[in-house]
């Protein structure tokens, strides 16, 4: 292949059908025709005399060499976009593209109070919503920002409060289930109950925890399921619900079945609180215009409990 100087358009073409996950992809979130965009790959390829893409009839992957360039690429091409964005910070309203990456139960539990009036009061950006449990390099991964709790934030990021402050892990479980099994009085009593568990991917099962003046109490029940936290919860709801066993999640997830009847409250003495989810985002890049607009929006709305 002939070598040369690449072109920026190439660059960033390839980088969207990175990102994207093929060309027909790339092309649907707003690119160029997917047969510009795979031209502009081949030219890119050909400049720099290595492959970047593999490519079959199902599926469009990163070759290890194009994996090393997204990966120091994407940062910077997302100071490009911000720097654009600062500039049109000068026009009458902020405008483009925000990108957030936040867990599923931030956009269960905080996102629906906010994203509707912020998307009537911007009218001319467009919220892209990715959810991801790990913590993972924002930038990177092509967001502006993230929203994850305290005890995941990295010490050079800036972190806004956004939602409620203080939270609670709350357990549950159908009626007909307590009637049979009985109640748990103390956090101990739950090793002879079915209990619905939940993890990380990738990571150990977490106790669970407990606490009531003082004294913190940690245990770890069987059940007879486990899901993974954030997608799989609504499961281990509904499994609640039809009455296989005790969960525990977010206060907030439970409170409609509390309200309706379908689950009552375990062990509600016990539960214990937990500061709030922050917004975060680096610190040594300039803030994109559709993200400050979301920072002041979200420091405006009254402070939730």
């Amino acid at each position: 292949m002939k070598q040369g100087v690449p072109d920026i358009g190439d660059v960033a073409a390839f980088l969207a059908v990175a990102r994207a996950g093929g060309f027909r992809e790339a092309e649907r979130a707003g690119h160029m025709s997917s047969s510009a965009l795979s031209e502009a790959v081949r030219r890119l390829e050909a400049a720099l005399g290595v492959r970047l893409l593999n490519r079959t009839t199902r599926s469009v992957v990163p070759t290890e060499a194009g994996r090393g360039l997204l990966e120091r690429l994407g940062p910077a091409f997302g100071e490009i976009d911000a720097a654009l964005d600062h500039a049109k910070d000068f026009r009458d309203r902020p405008a483009g593209r925000l990108k957030l990456n936040v867990p599923v139960s931030a956009a269960r539990l905080v996102l629906p109070a906010i994203v509707p009036a912020f998307l009537r009061a911007y009218p001319d950006i467009r919220l892209e919503i990715v959810t991801e449990e790990n913590f993972v390099d924002i930038l990177a991964a092509g967001c502006d920002a993230g929203i994850r709790y305290d005890e995941r934030l990295e010490q050079d990021m800036i972190a806004v409060p956004i939602g409620p402050r203080i939270q609670r892990y709350a357990g549950g479980a159908s009626p007909a289930y307590l009637a049979q099994r009985g109640r748990p009085q103390h956090p101990r009593d739950l090793l002879g109950h079915a209990c619905i568990r939940g993890r990380f991917a990738g990571r150990a099962m977490p106790v669970w925890e407990f606490e009531r003046n003082g004294e913190v109490v940690r245990v770890d029940p069987p059940g007879p399921l486990i899901v993974e936290n954030g997608g799989g919860t609504d499961l281990a709801v509904a499994a609640a619900v039809a009455g296989t066993g005790v969960v525990f999640t977010f206060e907030d997830w439970l409170k409609p079945y509390f309200g309706s009847g379908a689950l009552e409250p375990v062990l509600e003495d016990w539960w214990e609180s937990f500061s709030g989810p922050f917004l975060y985002y680096p610190g040594r890049r300039l803030v994109p215009a559709p993200l400050r607009a979301f920072i002041d929006f979200i420091k405006a709305m009254p402070r939730q409990a």
